[in-house]
């Protein structure tokens, strides 16, 4: 790949390691360029460390930048354009713009927070950077919680990537330091710049208190900035100046650490501080601010220890801990160094990086191709754990297919969705997105659940029908994916839907015989319809840590077996003491605890609360909002699951749990016929003689026919897939 590194040249800290660092290792594979838009100490180093560097020449006006950016551009001809620093990303977009070569940058820190003190900065060049932000084709951040700031304000989750700092490790020493005389003094050490952001203010306040108490203790502040003055005073205001040295910048931070006993950093807002790895390198325990990226390398009493930002009192009491225990010193600055090198190494960074370069190249290539990426319409973003393991599922598959292609989700809460799938979405019904999403996408998945049916609402189905026929129309390759269809009453609705399909469908997959029989009722028969499996049911399986982490959560002993009631408000649902009773049974016969677990939350709690009150025996009412992961973990270790959603069943019998049905709708029958379960009470017929036979031999029948449902529907599910890239494929041969 050619590469070119765009750097506003100013850089200092972590950002001049990471800028160089990242452009040393990936020179070594790839043709690189690094142009600074300043002479300076970055592009200085970077020369000297053999790194294809071009600077200004002293020369830092706006004009002579831009014609630096054309110039180097035109000649170097890269496949894309990183850029880093307000400055970079100004240059970065003029090219995009007049060049059209893909262009993206690292968020090195929170733009909002960059400017924080300097209100005329701000004004000019904080905003200016915010705009260009914006236009960027992509986003590295340097970690998780900067991507979902990210995603919070607005910018497409999938063209957010997390990269995470990395120091080359190569050298460093292998073991702990040597202890330290018990009235040796003990040094306090931070690398920062002397700035806001990086509140040194509480830093010196923590400090104080805690040389209150340990006369031992030293400060070291290494860096520079416009605060300086500023701390050397309140340093002296709390009487801690004489063991408070201001070092200035320091060149070789590594040897600076080695003189540190506790490395702390009390900032407001970071990304993924280089100081907590240079730290690390040197075998130097940490105190830092929970903010930031920081607690994905500090993880609190294991790596280092945690302080909210702005909380003295607790940084004190971390510096005197430390300062008095050195086999704590020790053992959590071992910890840190095994964290950083084996998880946050130089070469990760660069193969992580590597691979978004090529995301981005191929996205581009296949963009002037014509259309690329697909839609996803379904009832996502309600709260509806089954809703939200169907998109997870698709998602999954598509990805499999293209990791490459990028994707629009249509749902009720577009942030949410955003945050959990990491693709793009927006409300449902924007109809203006809508529009401009499909003029430029290839695939139209109109996604699991049931979505075509009129109890609901005429209007909810004419909605779906219309989505359908607009991305048709548009040119899209329309599926319909692992669906179910029905109940579709009107006679008008059966006819207008009949010839919808017809028209605007191109293959559809369907999880249950009843939907296709209705299919077939209303005479479609132009699409490829195909029957499936619902998309969830080849969800990867759920580690038994996070099973029993959730169990934990809500105070249910993990080892104890149990029996889950799925179950959800419903006219006809009246016989309550008919589930308590059988609840009862479960115990006092089998030796199961009743666990109420909502799948629909907070809506599903409040008939576990009332039923929950009815059972006589030890039980569990599950009253928090458990993820999709969770739940499909939680309903796969029971030993029954008893189930009026549909998706209780369903998750359960991917597990391999027996289960038994309690119907409410014509899915429920549906889903059990398929699948061979069998049980299956109707909820008028619903009593407590039936419910408990059913139980008895769920529980008789043990996980063996469990396992045969679950083979059964994963072998099923698979042709929702193969629907799909037939369509891809297809797209791509014309």
């Amino acid at each position: 790949m050619r590469i070119m590194l765009f750097a506003a040249g100013g850089d200092i800290g972590g950002g001049k390691t990471h800028i160089l660092s990242l452009a040393k290792e990936l020179a070594k594979d790839n043709d690189l360029r690094l142009v600074s838009f300043r002479k300076g100490v970055l592009s200085e180093e970077g020369m000297e460390m053999g790194i294809d560097t071009v600077d200004t020449g002293g020369n830092n006006g706006i004009l002579h930048s831009i014609r630096l950016a054309f110039r180097q551009a035109k000649d170097f001809r890269p496949d894309v354009i990183h850029c880093h620093g307000a400055k970079g990303n100004m240059m970065g977009i003029l090219v995009k713009w007049f060049l059209h070569i893909p262009v993206m940058t690292t968020v090195h820190s929170d733009p909002d927070l960059d400017y924080l003190g300097a209100p005329v900065r701000n004004a000019l060049n904080g905003n200016i950077n915010k705009f260009c932000l914006r236009r960027m084709d992509y986003h590295v951040a340097v970690a998780d919680r900067m991507r979902e700031l990210l995603i919070q304000r607005g910018f497409d989750a999938q063209n957010i990537f997390a990269v995470y700092n990395g120091l080359d490790f190569e050298g460093s020493e292998t073991g702990p330091r040597p202890p330290k005389h018990a009235d040796d003094p003990i040094t306090v050490g931070i690398a920062a710049r002397l700035n806001p952001v990086k509140d040194i203010k509480t830093l010196l306040k923590a400090f104080a208190k805690a040389y209150g108490q340990d006369k031992r203790l030293r400060l070291s502040i290494a860096g520079s900035g416009e605060e300086e003055q500023e701390l050397k005073g309140l340093a002296k205001e709390l009487q801690i100046e004489d063991v408070t040295t201001f070092e200035g910048w320091i060149s070789d931070i590594k040897e600076y650490f080695r003189g540190v006993d506790i490395n702390v950093l009390s900032s407001l807002s970071e990304t993924f501080p280089y100081s907590l790895l240079e730290g690390a390198y040197v075998h130097c325990p940490a105190i830092a601010s929970n903010v930031g990226g920081i607690p994905y390398l500090i993880q609190n009493e294991k790596t280092g220890l945690l302080f909210e930002a702005g909380d003295a009192d607790t940084f004190a009491q971390h510096i005197l801990r430390l300062a008095a225990d050195p086999d704590l010193r020790t053992r959590l600055a071992e910890n840190l160094y095994e964290k950083a090198r084996t998880e946050f190494s130089l070469a990760r960074m660069k193969t992580d990086q590597e691979a978004i370069y090529r995301t981005l190249i191929h996205r581009s290539q296949m963009l002037q191709k014509g259309r690329y990426g697909a839609i996803l319409c379904g009832a996502y973003g309600k709260g509806n754990a089954g809703d939200d393991a169907i998109l997870r599922a698709i998602l999954t598959r598509l990805k499999a297919i293209d990791p490459d292609m990028p994707f629009y989700v249509m749902s009720r809460n577009p942030v949410e969705t955003s945050m959990k799938e990491r693709v793009g979405s927006f409300y449902i019904f924007n109809l203006r997105k809508f529009f401009k999403y499909l003029r430029k996408t290839s695939l139209f998945v109109s996604g699991g659940g049931t979505l075509i049916q009129d109890v609901t609402s005429s209007r909810s189905l004419y909605f779906y029908l219309f989505t359908l026929l607009a991305a048709k129309l548009s040119g899209s390759k329309v599926v319909m994916y692992g669906c179910g269809i029905g109940p579709i009453h009107g006679n008008a609705n059966r006819r207008y839907t009949g010839r919808v399909l017809n028209k605007a469908a191109d293959i559809i997959t369907l999880r249950d015989s009843i939907s296709m029989q209705l299919l077939q009722d209303i005479g479609v028969t132009k699409p490829e319809i195909i029957l499936s499996a619902d998309p969830t049911v080849n969800l990867p399986a759920v580690s038994r840590d996070v099973v029993e982490e959730a169990f934990r959560l809500d105070d249910i002993p993990a080892g104890t077996p149990k029996i889950a009631f799925c179950l959800r408000s419903w006219d006809e649902f009246t016989n309550y003491e008919a589930v308590a009773k059988a609840a009862d049974h479960a115990w006092e016969k089998h030796g199961l605890l009743p666990v109420f677990l909502p799948m629909e939350y907070p809506r599903d709690v409040a008939i576990g609360e009332k039923i929950g009150g009815m059972v006589s025996v030890p039980h569990a009412v599950c009253s928090r909002r458990h993820s999709v992961e969770e739940l499909r973990g939680m309903l796969s270790s029971m030993e029954v699951v008893c189930g009026m959603r549909l998706h209780s069943l369903i998750f359960a019998s991917a597990g391999g749990t027996p289960i038994v049905g309690i119907s409410y709708d014509v899915k429920v029958d549906s889903f059990i016929r398929d699948s061979g379960a069998k049980r299956c009470i109707q909820l008028k017929d619903l009593s407590e003689e039936q419910l408990t036979a059913y139980i008895d031999e769920a529980v008789a029948g043990g996980r063996s026919h469990g396992n045969e449902t679950k083979l059964r529907l994963q072998a099923m599910e698979l042709k929702n897939g193969e629907a799909a890239e037939k369509l891809l494929a297809g797209k791509a041969a014309s």
